[in-house]
């Protein structure tokens, strides 16, 4: 049978709502707590294409693209373009990213997946993405094309869903303004870390300012908490336990039973190949955040962890994480070599 892709539009989605809910249901069998799926669902759905498909002003660039087969419908994919981080140099602009809530209907032909991903590529390229991710979590034939078509793991999402009822560990307190200043050299060290794993977290040249006034305005939000170890003056590490939002959670799933760990650093995973003093210190600011997830009635933690930062993944694994969700990397060729030039430089 032949397949063609083309844009998906309003009079698909009482078609692709189901599909879509399909998908997350499969996410909701892997792990239900990190997965719930939201009461309302399906009108969570068919809203997120509604706006997607039909709203003039969009927050970023998204692409809905259906595939079909004899007048039925294949499959749907999702992708948008990213915007980069301000502490990031994002020196080849928003790279495009394949999202989670991609799927294809039971009776797909053969190749469809690999048909939905060429044409997103190409929607992203011709948008003018230079760098190219994709967002894993189930379906074995989804992450057999990816790693076909050039994809390596670039970020791992690791959740930990046991988040137990010992409170914040002795040694780990709320940050004030005070600490801002030691928070921020953390955080280069953070940073330099990144950018030696990988060329694509290049820090911005005004990454330091950029991050201090986020993290003084973090301060204020009362929708997370600010945790630090160590004094003002000689702050030894520093993690935000900050609420899930949308970037990786399709619209089916009910995100407010779930903390999201990013923003993290302690040198016990400084050096990236080797965990320093068995990552104590380091766990003590993750059981802290834990605790505040569980003392805002959230049941899960979702830690972002680069794939190649061998000794923090050892150490969330150690207590007791595993990878929930992947993003990959595919880079056009003058891309890669420029990225190397970077990391050798």
């Amino acid at each position: 049978m032949t397949q063609h892709t083309r844009p998906a539009t309003p009079a698909d989605i009482p078609r692709l709502v189901p599909l879509l809910l399909q998908d997350a249901e499969e996410r909701h069998a892997l792990d239900p707590v990190l997965w719930r799926i939201a009461a309302d669902a399906p009108a969570r759905i068919e809203e997120a294409l509604r706006f997607a498909l039909t709203a003039e002003d969009q927050p970023v660039r998204q692409f809905w693209l259906v595939g079909e087969s004899d007048g039925a419908l294949t499959g749907v994919i999702h992708a948008m373009l990213l915007p980069v981080p301000p502490i990031y140099a994002g020196a080849f602009g928003p790279p495009g990213l394949i999202l989670a809530d991609s799927q294809t209907a039971t009776d797909a032909p053969a190749g469809t997946v690999d048909v939905l991903v060429a044409a997103a590529e190409e929607a992203m390229r011709a948008a003018g993405a230079e760098l190219l991710l994709s967002s894993f979590v189930t379906g074995a034939t989804w992450q057999t094309v990816f790693a076909a078509r050039g994809y390596d793991p670039l970020t791992l999402y690791l959740s930990r869903t046991d988040l137990g009822e010992d409170g914040r560990p002795s040694g780990v307190r709320a940050a004030t303004e005070d600490d801002v200043p030691g928070i921020v050299i953390r955080s280069a060290e953070n940073r330099q870390v990144l950018s030696g794993i990988d060329a694509f977290w290049e820090p911005h040249p005004e990454a330091d300012a950029r991050f201090a006034a986020w993290m003084t305005r973090s301060l204020t939000l009362r929708d997370r908490e600010m945790l630090v170890a160590g004094d003002p003056d000689r702050l030894e590490g520093y993690v935000i336990a900050q609420p899930a939002s949308r970037m990786h959670f399709p619209p089916a799933h009910d995100i407010r039973g779930t903390g999201v760990v990013d923003d993290y650093f302690h040198p016990d995973f400084g050096a990236p190949a080797m965990l320093a003093e068995g990552g104590a210190g380091a766990t003590a600011l993750l059981r802290a955040a834990e605790a505040a997830f569980a003392a805002r009635g959230m049941g899960a933690a979702f830690v972002v962890c680069p794939a190649g930062w061998t000794s923090k993944l050892e150490m969330l694994e150690a207590a007791g994480y595993d990878v929930a969700m992947v993003w990959s990397i595919k880079r056009q060729a003058g891309a890669e070599r420029t990225l190397c030039e970077r990391q050798s430089s």
